[in-house]
């Protein structure tokens, strides 16, 4: 039960191909993820109904399902319709998916903080509304969600283990396939969790430090005034201009 450095050397390469296929799916899945998530939050953020209710339907849907289900779903029930993807992949997109639907509502709640007064002066200046949400209303939503998403970077990488259900060997599913075979169920699990907290620890870290950078930078958040060749002190030097 106990550790010796001849269980630490047979067994740490195969752990640690492991974490780097649980690295890789975790980085591919949330890169995703935000992409869908931002975009799931725009289109829920608009007025136009037709819009809104596919990209609420979606959230609810994944939301309102155990993940494990859907890795299920997609490795084993996508194939009885001719689409037959490969573990990694199937384990990608479910963890995507799912992590989609909760980070559009993170960013949705972002774009919902932004001051309205933010939108009224930047329309007032002539600014459309694609212009207005890309680089007046996002920038600071961004800004305000970084603590948030960051968490739910730290949480995907953990539930990135339930795709070992799907035969991926990432980490977890190495440490399975080692227990079985040498039934040293103590050393192997600790080791497994080890190599977890190693990870994740030093990603809670930098989440933490992304976090200040970005308070720092709070003070210089977007001001449409500030717009080139919209600013109100143009504006207000032309018309006296004109006037003299």
């Amino acid at each position: 039960m106990w550790f010796s450095v001849s269980d630490i050397v047979e067994f740490m390469p195969s752990l640690l191909l492991g974490a780097v296929a649980t690295i890789e799916v975790t980085l591919l899945s949330i890169f995703f993820a935000m992409i869908l998530g931002l975009i799931v939050a725009v289109i829920r953020s608009s007025t136009v109904r037709v819009l809104t209710m596919p990209a609420t339907l979606f959230v609810d849907l994944m939301r309102g399902t155990p993940l494990l289900l859907q890795i299920f779903y997609i490795y084993y029930v996508l194939p009885l319709a001719g689409i037959a993807l490969e573990s990694f992949t199937a384990g990608v997109i479910a963890l995507s998916l799912n992590y989609a639907a909760y980070l559009s509502e993170v960013f949705r709640s972002g774009i919902v903080a932004v001051p309205g007064g933010q939108r009224e002066a930047a329309w007032s200046l002539g600014l459309p509304a694609r212009e207005t949400m890309t680089r007046i209303v996002l920038p600071q939503a961004v800004r305000l969600v970084i603590p948030a998403v960051g968490n739910y970077f730290v949480s995907l990488f953990k539930d990135s283990a339930l795709v070992s259900v799907i035969a991926l060997t990432e980490l977890m599913r190495a440490g399975q396939l080692l227990a079985a075979s040498t039934y040293k169920h103590f050393e192997i699990y600790t080791l497994v969790a080890l190599i977890y907290l190693a990870i994740s620890y030093p990603a809670t870290w930098l989440v933490r430090w992304v976090e200040a950078f970005f308070k720092l930078g709070k003070s210089r958040a977007v001001d449409p005034m500030q717009l080139p060749g919209k600013t109100m002190g143009s504006d207000a030097r032309s018309r006296n201009e004109a006037i003299t």
